[in-house]
C-alpha cells in the first residue's frame, strides 16, 4: 500500500488549527454512528448539512461519485490522472439514489447519516468493517490495473499477506499469533479468488494494523485516497473521495466514504 495516507492522531506533534477542524468533523462522524449505542441526539450531524448551498449538489440520476455529488460555485474538482487511485475513487459506482446501507446480513442501517451508498458487495460474513473497507477500495484499484504485486497488507500481528503468494496458490494458516503460507491450490487470478483473499485479509486486519503500516501526513500535502485513521481497538478510519478548490481562495472541501460495524456497504 502506498505511503500517501493522511492520519490523525492526537499525539501529533504537528497539529495545527485546521488540523483540528478536521479532527473535529471526524469525531462527529463517530459520534453519528455511536449515537445508536449511547443514546446520544440524534441531531449531531445530518447527511443533508455539508451539502447545503446556493444550487442543489446532489444529482439523483448521477451513477458515480463524480456524477451524483457537484460542487458548490467557485469550485472546481482538483485534477487526477486518468488511471489513478483518486480518479477510480471518485467513478465509484453508486447505488440508485435514495438507497439504504446493508449489513451484511441484509438488515438496513437504522441511521441515515450517509448521501450515497458505494455498489460493491460486502459478503455475507461481518467482515468488511472500516479498516477493511479502505483495503478494500484500494485492492480493487490495484487489481484492476494488474498491479498485483502492489497489494499487500499486515496482519495486526505483523504478518504480511501480499496477494502475489495467494496468486501461486498459497493460503494463510492462523494457529493463535502466528500466521504462515500453505501450498493449497492452483495458481490463479481470478476474481473469486481474490475475493477470498480479501475476506482473510480482513479477518486479521484492522486499524491498528493499518496505522503502523501507513504513515502522516501535514494536512496541506492532502490528497484524494488519503485516510483519516485513529488506529485502536475498535479504532475507525475514514478516505477521502474526492476534493475540490477554490481557485481564488485557495479553500478545499473533500467527500469521505466508510464502512463500520458491524459490516456495511461502503457508503459516502
Amino acid at each position: 500500500m502506498r505511503k500517501r495516507y493522511f492520519t490523525i492522531l492526537k499525539t501529533d506533534c504537528y497539529v495545527k488549527k485546521r488540523t483540528i477542524l478536521l479532527y473535529i468533523l471526524l469525531f462527529c462522524l463517530l459520534a453519528v454512528n455511536f449515537q445508536g449505542c449511547t443514546g446520544a441526539p440524534e441531531n449531531i450531524l445530518s447527511a443533508e448539512e455539508p451539502f447545503r448551498s446556493e444550487k442543489n449538489l446532489i444529482d439523483k440520476e448521477g451513477k458515480t461519485v463524480r456524477e451524483r455529488v457537484m460542487v458548490p460555485d467557485g469550485f472546481e474538482r482538483i485534477a487526477c490522472p486518468d488511471d489513478s487511485f483518486g480518479q477510480y475513487l471518485r467513478n465509484l459506482p453508486l447505488k440508485p439514489h435514495g438507497s439504504k446501507v446493508k449489513y451484511y446480513n441484509g438488515q438496513i442501517k437504522s441511521r441515515e447519516v450517509y448521501e450515497a451508498v458505494i455498489d460493491l458487495d460486502i459478503g455475507n460474513r461481518d467482515l468488511q468493517q472500516c479498516a477493511d473497507a479502505v483495503i478494500r477500495l484500494r485492492a480493487e484499484y490495484l487489481y484492476g490495473q494488474g498491479l498485483y504485486d502492489e497489494i499487500q497488507f499486515n496482519f495486526t500481528n505483523g504478518f504480511r499477506a501480499d496477494y502475489k503468494s495467494w496468486m501461486k496458490g498459497n493460503r494463510i494458516k492462523v494457529e493463535g499469533n502466528n500466521a504462515y503460507w500453505v501450498k493449497q491450490a492452483d495458481s490463479s487470478n481470478d476474481y473469486a479468488s481474490f475475493r477470498k483473499y480479501l475476506d482473510m485479509v480482513f479477518a486479521y486486519a484492522g486499524t491498528l494494523s493499518l496505522a503502523e503500516e501507513l504513515s502522516p501526513i501535514p494536512l496541506e500535502e492532502m490528497e484524494i485516497g488519503d485516510v483519516f485513521l485513529e488506529g485502536g481497538s475498535p479504532g475507525h478510519c475514514v478516505i477521502v473521495v474526492d476534493m475540490a478548490e477554490n481557485q481564488a481562495t485557495g479553500e478545499k472541501i473533500f467527500l469521505l466514504a466508510q464502512s463500520y460495524m458491524p459490516a456495511q456497504d461502503i457508503h459516502i
